[in-house]
């Protein structure tokens, strides 16, 4: 138990992850409800989908650990897989007794939903294999990312069907515009994590600022981040409150946009581990907003 803490404290920091997936799965079922103009679910329904979800984002990493085996034994050997903290075994074994406990859970919600949890896993395992081209997928980075982030707005369909799959097939008008947001903020959070500073880039570590450079990279997080406040500027409108989730969104785009312009003039490891935490931070505050809004409106004209 004490090597399995350390290593969710390196891999997957459990009560951060929490947090995050907590807000997250909250809010998308929120803006289900408020496009279909229905009530909210029941509590099981957020506490079922928030369990499920962390189970599939630890999966993910799991899945991870298996793919980068080979470049992390050669370039990473501290990290706790390679040094022997833990095994890739173990991890793979969790990963698979969480999968049995998110067919339960999601069952337990509404049975058909456990079709839409086949169909992110199905896109996790072929992520894993990188999609059965590897060396053609890495030599094209924008569409790596462009096939991983996908998995995004897949687990978006599921969160929100747990709230629009028991009232028939027919997905809410305008969440499209909400799984688009899912797949941007994805990217936000998958470059800034790869924002580095020059004195932080080591052999065998692919990030963005080693291919783009740590100025071009930084302009680029800053880009996604501009397209992810335009969606959730249309999610809003789609939930009637565009100026509150735009007015908060832009607040949290000012602090990235000056913490941007400091990393460009002088990309320093302080700069490069701000950018990572807002990185966090804007998509906590987005979720929050597009989830949040519409209820203190109800509030406030009830």
């Amino acid at each position: 138990m004490r090597r399995l803490w350390l290593y969710q404290a390196e891999r997957f920091p459990v009560i951060k992850t929490a947090v995050l997936v907590g807000v997250f799965s909250a809010a998308s079922i929120s803006v289900s409800a408020h496009l279909s103009g229905r009530a909210l679910p029941g509590l099981w329904t957020f506490a079922g989908v928030w369990v499920v979800v962390i189970i599939i984002f630890f999966q993910m990493r799991a899945c991870d650990e298996y793919k980068d085996l080979a470049e992390d034994t050669r370039y990473r050997p501290e990290r706790p897989i390679p040094s022997g903290l833990v095994s890739l075994r173990l991890i793979l074994g969790l990963a698979g007794a969480g999968g049995a406990l998110a067919l339960i859970v999601a069952g337990s919600i509404h049975h058909p939903l456990i079709g839409v949890l086949l169909l992110v896993w199905l896109w996790l395992g072929l992520m894993t294999f990188e999609f059965f081209v590897p060396e053609w997928l890495k030599a094209r980075p924008a569409l790596y990312l462009t096939s991983h982030m996908v998995i995004m707005p897949l687990i978006t369909l599921f969160v929100t069907a747990a709230e629009w799959l028991p009232h028939g097939w027919q997905v809410p008008d305008g969440l499209w515009l909400f799984l688009a947001l899912s797949f941007i903020n994805g990217c936000v959070l998958e470059i800034g994590r790869k924002v580095w500073a020059p004195a932080s880039e080591r052999e065998g570590v692919e990030t963005y600022s080693s291919l783009l450079g740590p100025r071009r990279a930084a302009l680029l997080w800053a880009a996604s981040c501009a397209l992810a406040w335009a969606l959730l500027i249309a999610v809003g409108s789609a939930l009637g409150v565009p100026y509150l989730v735009g007015g908060g969104g832009l607040v949290v785009l000012l602090i990235i946009a000056r913490a941007v312009a400091g990393f460009v003039r002088n990309p320093s490891v302080k700069g490069q581990k701000l950018i990572e935490k807002l990185s966090g931070v804007w998509v906590l505050i987005c979720y929050g907003l597009a989830g949040l809004a519409p209820l203190i409106v109800a509030g406030a004209g009830s």
